[in-house]
């Protein structure tokens, strides 16, 4: 299908992307793709330029996809749907940290995950694996599933022997940053030959737990 524009001498970015119904966004990865040539050292193009990438808009909107770059939680909702399964808070981050899905930047401090690759993502084996690796919880869910008590678990954290891996505002107290703790990382300790779980978790309440003998590690927090 073939669209007439009222040709311009020349564009800035903004009548661009406009003039050829591209949000910023598309704009924007057009640009990175190499789909659309850079503009030149004023910052703009020429209506040379502007006709030839016309002729070529139906393949360069194909090529850039109708998925924007997005934060964690949008991410997982679109797998969610492309895959029809459930998928954790955290499987963006976890694919990410395997390779799997490209970061594109921050946005407010969020991070930001590649639109182009979840609209193609095809691998659900991949996202079930991360899922279930890099589903978060929080201080409380944690001890919960290690079966620790609360004082257990602030040992395994004076101890550097976990760490929380993301963080996030809570809900219920307003500016409380509350910190995540991954399920891999949670499997991970659980087996370190450094501790007897059958001793500490049969430990009677209001006894010392035997992780209070695990040497501090500098820089660790207590509670976290």
């Amino acid at each position: 299908m073939t669209t007439t524009f009222k040709t311009l001498a020349n564009y800035g970015p903004r009548q661009f992307g406009e003039r050829i119904g591209f949000p910023e966004w598309q704009f924007e990865r057009a640009l990175r793709l190499e789909l659309i040539p850079a503009a030149d050292t004023s910052g703009r193009w020429t209506a040379a330029v502007f006709n030839e990438v016309v002729s070529r808009l139906d393949s360069i909107r194909t090529a850039v996809g109708n998925v924007s770059d997005v934060g964690a939680t949008r991410a997982e909702e679109h797998l969610a749907q492309q895959f029809g399964i459930t998928v954790n808070p955290g499987t963006a981050a976890e694919l990410s940290r395997r390779g799997h899905l490209p970061t594109r930047g921050q946005y407010k401090g969020h991070t930001l995950y590649c639109g182009l690759t979840l609209e193609h993502f095809t691998d659900r084996r991949k996202v079930t694996r991360a899922s279930a690796a890099g589903h978060l919880h929080t201080r409380d869910e944690a001890a919960t599933i290690l079966r620790l008590r609360a004082a257990d678990f602030d040992h395994l954290l004076r101890a550097g022997l976990l760490t929380h891996s993301e963080t996030t505002v809570s809900t219920w107290h307003k500016g409380t940053i509350v910190r995540l703790y991954r399920q891999a990382d949670l499997d991970r300790v659980t087996r370190s030959s450094r501790i007897d779980w059958d001793a500490v978790r049969t430990t009677p309440r209001g006894r010392q737990s035997p992780l209070a003998q695990l040497p501090s590690r500098p820089g660790s927090q207590a509670r976290s």
